[in-house]
């Protein structure tokens, strides 16, 4: 599935004749095959973006001669003076991975224990700005739900701390199940939290490390083994009964988690209809954070939460279901912003929130951000022609709606 995540911090909504729309393409410089989220910055400012699943990448700078610096997790850095606003074509060499002998076994558990370290130091330090959300649930890859939500968010070096709705919207079909709580995961799910006890946390970043998982050192993304991005490689020891595995990259200078991949199969959800089962789930997490950040930490870019499993019922057939999101966060800053913030619950209730809102067709519409990830067009027209997008679909009395509890 192809998400466009495209250009935010777009400024005003009539920008000033003196800025320049910039877009181009980023793509490896041997393969020529494109790189989905290299980030697009120009330095010195908090003006960036991320390419999109094509590699494709829109910005706007205020004049021209710009300089961009172009970069991506495991290729070398560039930067590039534009003079006019013609597409640009960004090839970017990959980055030298070394695995230096010198390196013990014990390497790679001091680098994660450093860096949890560094989330408990810095776990106080706070981000204020926007998160746009969206969420494609498909049975039988049949789409039958989409959501997109604009929360004004709170959050911190390791997790979402808080939202309040701006602005949200739904479209549905009838359908066996319906996850419009699903964002749920998204906004609970942390590589830290401050709140639990420590020495029982079966996550990563946590004093018990060691005790938990088997750790292995894949490479030093950068140009020599004394500095650049460490990729390690993690997977819960077989005598641990909770079951993750992924990759974790670090800043081996700074100690700051550059991002952030699991896929487990301990998915615990369950819905109202007490027949209904989850068999054969895996939900795959990811995180990506801002690269180049002050100091030791840096802001939310990206989440990813994808789950894919057998829904069951006694007597039917086994229906596949798919449920996508993404968390794109953008207009971040560290100035507080005077709003309720409330972390998740589980009792949380979207489509409640969302119907409290008034919709309001002119926000979706001149939304930089929405309008440059477009969902597929095969999504639109799932829901467009039954005229249902941007409505609450209301099931029959006789057929009520199972949510995901």
């Amino acid at each position: 599935m192809s998400f466009f995540l495209l250009a935010f911090l777009l400024g005003a909504a009539h920008l000033s004749q003196a800025q320049v729309q910039l877009r181009g393409v980023v793509r490896d410089k041997e393969t020529k095959e494109v790189l989905p989220f290299a980030s697009v910055a120009v330095p010195g400012t908090t003006n960036g973006t991320t390419t999109n699943m094509e590699g494709e990448f829109f910005l706007v700078v205020k004049e021209l001669p710009a300089t961009l610096l172009f970069s991506e997790l495991n290729h070398v850095r560039d930067t590039v003076r534009v003079s006019s606003n013609a597409i640009l074509d960004i090839m970017l060499a990959p980055a030298t991975v070394v695995l230096p002998e010198v390196k013990v076994a014990s390497f790679p558990f001091q680098l994660v224990d450093r860096a949890f370290r560094n989330l408990q130091r810095n776990y106080r330090r706070s981000y204020y700005g926007k998160a746009f959300y969206r969420q494609i649930t498909r049975i039988d890859n049949e789409p039958t739900e989409l959501q997109e939500v604009v929360w004004n968010v709170k959050s911190n070096p390791a997790r979402i701390d808080g939202t309040t709705l701006a602005q949200g919207r739904y479209a549905g079909r009838p359908a066996a199940i319906n996850l419009s709580n699903f964002s749920v995961y998204t906004r609970k799910f942390g590589l830290f939290d401050a709140q639990q006890d420590s020495t029982t946390s079966l996550a990563l970043l946590s004093p018990n490390v060691e005790k938990n998982y088997l750790l292995e050192l894949k490479g030093i993304v950068g140009e020599d083994s004394t500095g650049g991005v460490a990729e390690i490689s993690f997977e819960t020891r077989p005598e641990v009964k909770y079951r993750a595995q992924g990759t974790i990259w670090i800043d081996i200078e700074t100690n700051q988690v550059v991002r952030y991949r699991m896929v487990q199969p301990n998915f615990t959800g369950s819905t109202n209809n007490p027949r209904q089962k989850f068999e054969n789930a895996k939900l795959t997490i990811e995180m990506s954070f801002h690269p180049g950040g002050k100091g030791s930490v840096a802001p939310l870019e990206l989440m990813k939460m994808d789950l894919t499993t057998d829904l069951t019922e006694p007597g039917k057939k086994p229906l596949a279901l798919t449920v996508s999101s993404f968390t794109f966060f953008y207009d971040q800053s560290t100035t507080p912003a005077r709003l309720p913030y409330a972390r998740a619950s589980l009792t949380d209730r979207d489509l409640d929130a969302i119907r409290a809102k008034p919709y309001n067709p002119e926000f979706w519409a001149n939304n930089p951000v929405v309008k440059r990830t477009p969902a597929e067009d095969e999504v639109i027209a799932a829901f467009e022609k039954r005229g249902a997008f941007g409505t609450m679909v209301k099931k029959p009395a006789a057929k009520p709606t199972n949510k995901l509890q």
